[in-house]
């Protein structure tokens, strides 16, 4: 394991976003407290990343994850900090946990909110972006505890199969992006998709 690999690239200390339905900012709180009970409105992104095979990499949850450990999700999720707009967090964080760079293509934001039982809970705003990814990455093993790439139908089988080892919104997002904006996802997979999740 190489320094880069294990190098800590967050904490429940951090400082995020607070914003109302509409995305203005209305104040900061620590990423522990934003997480806390049934979760606190804040903003977040979600970047899916297509080798030129057409296959999205996916991430699993590395084990010390307060809400969905080993849960297996999109290729990279996290939260802009004070001060920090959403594709420049999107970058930072692309290259803290795959050690990748992206050309992102900003697609749709949402509103969403899900319980961990009671650990707390996801409520978030969140900026979903595509893009492509020409060498392979590698996972920073605080973060996350294995990568993998999967074409578009078999992950349309998983999630009809084993829904349950994948995150909500990533779930959530998939659905969307092939029911409303198939177009633009064909353009970074080799063929459309159903939309029967």
């Amino acid at each position: 394991m190489t320094e880069s690999s294990a190098r800590i690239v967050s904490s429940e200390d951090e400082r995020l976003i607070l914003v109302d339905a509409d995305d203005n900012e209305t104040g900061f709180l620590s990423k522990a407290e934003c997480h806390d009970g049934d979760g606190v409105l804040h903003r977040a992104f979600s970047v899916f990343l297509f080798n030129s095979n057409g296959e999205l990499l996916l991430q699993q949850r590395a084990a010390g994850k307060r809400l969905w450990p080993m849960y297996w999700s999109n290729s990279c999720c996290s939260h802009p900090r004070e001060g920090e707009s959403v594709p420049e967090a999107a970058s930072r964080r692309l290259q803290d946990e795959l050690h990748a760079a992206s050309d992102l293509k900003f697609v749709y934001k949402f509103v969403y909110q899900a319980p961990f039982g009671e650990l707390g809970s996801e409520h978030e705003l969140c900026h979903v972006f595509l893009g492509r990814i020409e060498s392979g990455p590698s996972a920073n093993d605080t973060e996350i505890e294995a990568i993998r790439y999967v074409s578009a139908a078999a992950l349309e089988r998983e999630f009809l199969e084993t829904p349950q080892q994948f995150t909500p919104w990533f779930r959530m997002e998939w659905q969307r992006l092939t029911e409303e904006y198939s177009e633009t996802l064909a353009t970074y997979i080799s063929s459309r998709v159903p939309h029967d999740i």
